[in-house]
């Protein structure tokens, strides 16, 4: 664990879709994870809802990367990572903790923010040492309304 690694927490990034979500993105995600709720495709259905019209699935707005316009790198990753100083480049996913506070609906254009929270080191059983990444994702609309907030951990 070095200086200049602790001195990434607080690090943060903004990126924001360059168009609103879309009801054929919402079908399509829908589809993808086998999800056949109505709200997710069916306007009859999902108006007579508390909704009053078609929805996302929660995790869509997580889970996509609807926001984010950067080329792939060359390994065919699409998203956002961390530039840290860390000789190891393999990443495993430690698990991710979601809220949601409302839906996402088809007009949404969303901006998220990541951050990161805390970079600790731990030894681990084989003697060697992993370094986790804990870092936070807000996702908002357009006016600024708090969407969702995922919380990730990645091994390092």
């Amino acid at each position: 664990m070095t200086e200049a690694l602790k001195s990434c927490v607080g690090r943060e990034v903004t990126y924001s879709a360059p168009e609103p979500v879309g009801r054929a993105s919402i079908r399509y995600f829908a589809v993808a994870t086998g999800d056949t709720n109505p709200l997710y495709s069916d306007e009859a259905v999902a108006s007579l809802s508390r909704h009053g019209g078609v929805i996302a699935p929660p995790t869509m707005v997580c889970e996509t990367a609807q926001f984010y316009t950067a080329p792939q790198t060359a390994d065919g990753y699409l998203g956002h990572r961390w530039d840290l100083p860390i000789e190891s480049d393999r990443n495993i996913r430690g698990g991710n903790e979601y809220e949601f506070f409302q839906p996402v609906r088809p007009d949404d254009s969303i901006t998220v923010t990541w951050r990161i929270v805390d970079i600790y080191e731990r030894e681990t059983r084989k003697g060697g040492s992993a370094i986790f990444v804990i870092s936070e994702a807000r996702y908002v609309n357009q006016r600024g309304e708090l969407l969702a907030i995922n919380r990730e951990t990645m091994i390092r």
